[in-house]
């Protein structure tokens, strides 16, 4: 295996290489550090990496291998990322470095200790080599901030690779890492992993620990990953998340085809009726067919998705001023960020108090369409990766205004707390990556992993690569 191929075999394939000893972490470390110096210039994707505790980490998770090896192989099971290199988004904390939601604003301190989530990837073994920009304080769907500058879509230079987790999308799509911490709160998990050809799952509310933050914006954001493949985030949500009492691993569940026929709903309607683009609705019809060749039913229902739109906005302008408030240097912030804080801040208490007390009528609500079939398809995105520079000198509500139209079919969910992914789903004939939203019902991960993995078989994406990472 080449340099460049060993740096695509993704969170799984490294981890097997690790274990069988035809690769040493330390190879990998020193692999992906040297794609980050030399392809990073050209993308902006990751804002610092730790070569030395990298390194010193690789000493380590050898050292935890071999000691496998004499007994085995025992132990594999509980560090099942064992010295595989790994990014982590600039909003969780990583212990000895500062934390900066990609603003001048934040503070110089550095973390005193890891995330909860940080942690537990640890545990299992994986190796932080680095953190990944983010846009200010993660509330738009592209990655530009005046501080840290402009991260680019590694499959067109001139395109956004998304946000709020565009970092993370743009390095795990260049192989830079095999895998990439993100978070989600209107889509940010989603966004980037349908930018830039990967796949996205934002976990169900709750699975992954969020720790030592506290229900962050007012409880719309989830944490996971972006990842080359199905049976990576599946391995990596194994690592990270926790489980319902008797069920499988999500490796088990990425591994296995649905055990029936399913019954799928579709819809191309959002709550903006914001229209759908060629290429997008083409990838959504293509879907569509290959699901029925499959074997499944596929039918077009239209969710109530009316009453989701205030409460998002109330829950993502208070929670963007709340974010706010923490910070040391709030005068350094963006003057579009300072918008979107007054914005948030002048919101009314009770406003805000009626759109998180009507959550559970419209989960309930929206849930009625999977009462009746086992997953929800829609468009990830409503058009194609924003250019760069879309939104330059804009003020924060024509920004807002505008974007909510580029991703109106993912933050509905995050009201609702349910799991949902962005599926790869081809590209353009101009080679930009296209993509469809699956969405589970309410702890049912399993099923959506189920069909993701079987649509990966079906139509494989993961061999494709951007040119500039060969």
């Amino acid at each position: 295996m080449d340099a460049t191929d060993l740096a695509f075999a993704g969170l799984a394939g490294q981890a097997d290489l690790v274990r069988r000893g035809e690769v040493t972490p330390r190879e990998l470390v020193e692999l992906q550090l040297e794609r980050i110096e030399r392809i990073d210039p050209l993308l902006n994707a990751v804002r610092v990496t730790f070569p030395e505790r990298a390194f010193a980490e690789a000493e380590q998770a050898a050292a935890r291998r071999e000691a496998m090896a004499r007994t085995s192989g025992n132990g594999a099971a509980a560090r099942p990322l064992l010295g595989v290199p790994i990014l982590i988004k600039d909003d969780v904390d990583v212990a000895g470095e500062a934390t900066r939601y990609g603003s001048a604003a934040s503070s110089d301190q550095p973390a005193l200790a890891d995330a909860e989530v940080v942690r537990r990837l640890r545990a299992a073994g994986a190796i932080v080599i680095g953190k990944t920009h983010t846009p200010e304080l993660m509330q738009w769907p592209f990655t530009e901030t005046a501080a840290y500058g402009i991260t680019r879509n590694p499959w067109d230079l001139s395109r956004t690779p998304g946000g709020s987790s565009g970092g993370s999308g743009a390095a795990v799509a260049a192989g830079l890492a095999a895998a990439a911490l993100a978070t989600d709160g209107a889509g940010s998990i989603r966004i980037p992993a349908a930018c830039c050809g990967l796949f996205g799952l934002k976990p169900q509310r709750g699975r992954v620990p969020e720790a030592p933050k506290h229900e962050p914006w007012l409880d719309l954001s989830t944490t996971g990953c972006v990842t080359r493949t199905v049976a990576d985030t599946a391995l990596w949500l194994d690592a990270t998340a926790d489980r319902d009492p008797g069920a499988p691993s999500y490796a088990h569940a990425a591994a296995t085809p649905p055990r029936r026929p399913l019954k799928i709903a579709y819809t191309t309607r959002n709550p903006l009726l914001a229209p759908v683009a060629r290429e997008p609705r083409a990838a959504l019809e293509q879907t569509i067919a290959l699901l029925r060749e499959l074997g499944h039913t596929v039918e077009r229902v239209d969710p109530p998705l009316d009453p989701v739109l205030p409460q998002v906005i109330a829950r993502y302008l208070r929670g963007i001023a709340e974010d706010a408030a923490k910070l040391p240097h709030p005068e350094r912030l963006e003057s579009r960020t300072q918008g979107m804080v007054r914005m948030g801040r002048l919101l009314p208490d009770g406003f805000v108090r009626w759109a998180r007390e009507r959550e559970g009528a419209t989960t309930v609500a929206l849930s009625r369409v999977l009462a009746d079939h086992d997953l929800l398809l829609t468009p990830a995105l409503a058009a194609l990766p924003l250019p760069i520079g879309r939104y330059d000198g804009r003020g924060a509500l024509w920004t807002f205004n505008g974007v909510a139209r580029f991703t109106p079919f993912t933050p509905g969910w995050n009201v609702t707390g349910q799991p949902a992914a962005a599926v790869p789903a081809g590209f353009t004939d101009g080679g930009l990556p296209l993509s469809v939203q699956l969405v589970g019902r309410t702890r049912d991960e399993a099923t959506l992993l189920s069909l993701a993995g079987q649509l990966e078989a079906a139509r494989p994406w993961s061999a494709r690569r951007p040119t500039l990472a060969e």
